[in-house]
């Protein structure tokens, strides 16, 4: 990297740096403002419980504060990956206005050096951050999940608890139903499964003590099927069931207790959900955009950026929020429409050529925009 190469990809990320401070500052303090009194009332619940009396006044501020932190600080790791692409597009606008207002860009000129030089460090720094954010959704955000789930009244808590699993059915039509699941220790009591035939009847109800998730099914503790309508008893006699194999497991329940969760799945944590036997079609083709739609949006971002790119090299010095104002809209259709593509259905596609569609689009854009750069 040459100096100029150097002090661009400085200034840009430098500008990335101050906007995600800033952001994060913004949208902390306004939560913090508006559900202050949660904060303190879950931190005096923990102080009290740890120290056994009531918390003094300096306590209680440094467990409201902490506890802050500790429900904020994921949240904020996967804000970055939402934001990311908005923040690199508004960092290129500063390190730009910067320049031009410093008459860099005219010293550039003079010196005989292209304006498309300018794109260089400024991809390669936006390259670094796309793969942060990649390693950030595939090795982090998996691993920090259950912490991304809680509201206010959970924070300080670091597990997802035991909650009652409501009715969903298995790719072989098997409608389950536990009294109580437990989440951290994928741990089913009170379970009650009936099977259906062909026709969606019903079939044969089992029910079980418990059950343990094992290598693509659940071991049952007491497990008893009972048949039901208008099967043959001959046929299908009541008797014990020790094992149910599904394509149901623990990341399916986790999914339909919490929305966000799956969000959280890594790349290889829903090929492994896509690859059990017996997934129903919808829920793969919705776990194919979920992972191939991560990969559409962080392309998108970068075309984006190049897109967006012309509208602040310019040869003469120009009023750079005017320029801001014609690369806005833009840039916010652009980013927009990759999200939104990437998660639309696309009838007679499959899931994962579907989501490239925006990218097809904005390929096409910033070819042309990239030729508008001054030489």
């Amino acid at each position: 990297m040459s100096i100029l190469d150097r002090y661009i990809a400085r200034q840009f990320l430098i500008n990335v740096i101050v906007l995600f401070a800033i952001l994060f500052s913004f949208v902390v303090v306004i939560d913090v403002s508006l559900n202050f009194e949660r904060f303190g009332r879950v931190a005096t619940e923990l102080a009290t419980q740890h120290e056994g009396d009531a918390p003094g006044f300096l306590r209680r501020s440094i467990a409201t504060v902490l506890v802050v932190v500790n429900l904020w600080w994921p949240r904020l790791l996967q804000l970055f990956n939402f934001l990311l692409g908005m923040v690199m597009v508004a960092a290129m606008g500063f390190t730009c206005s910067q320049m031009n207002r410093h008459r860099e860009f005219l010293a550039m000129l003079a010196a005989g050096v292209s304006l498309k030089r300018i794109a260089r460090p400024v991809l390669l720094v936006a390259l670094t951050l796309t793969t942060l954010q990649l390693l950030n959704q595939e090795l982090v955000i998996p691993r920090i999940a259950p912490l991304l789930t809680r509201d206010h009244g959970d924070a300080g808590k670091v597990t997802l608890g035991s909650s009652e699993a409501p009715l969903a059915a298995d790719g072989e039509g098997r409608v389950f139903w536990a009294s109580s699941f437990d989440a951290d220790k994928e741990i089913l009591t009170g379970v009650f499964v009936l099977e259906r035939d062909e026709h969606r009847a019903a079939e044969r109800a089992i029910s079980a003590e418990s059950a343990v998730w094992r290598d693509g099914g659940w071991d049952l503790t007491k497990g008893w099927s009972t048949p039901r309508g208008a099967t043959d008893r001959h046929d299908a006699p009541p008797g014990p069931v020790d094992r149910i194999e599904t394509s149901l497991g623990p990341t399916e329940l986790k999914m339909n207790r919490f929305q966000s969760y799956r969000q959280a799945l890594s790349f290889a944590q829903a090929g492994a959900l896509i690859r059990q036997p017996g997934q129903a079609k919808d829920k793969t083709e919705r776990l194919e955009r979920i992972r191939w739609g991560r990969v559409s949006i962080m392309m998108s971002n970068l075309l984006t950026l190049i897109i967006a790119l012309p509208f602040y090299t310019t040869r003469e010095p120009k009023n750079m929020v005017v320029q801001s104002l014609k690369c806005a809209p833009i840039s916010i259709l652009a980013i927009m429409g990759g999200v939104l593509g990437a998660s639309a259905i696309v009838p007679g596609l499959p899931a994962a050529i579907g989501v490239f569609i925006p990218v097809m689009i904005l390929v096409t854009v910033a070819l042309a925009r990239s030729t508008s750069i001054p030489s």
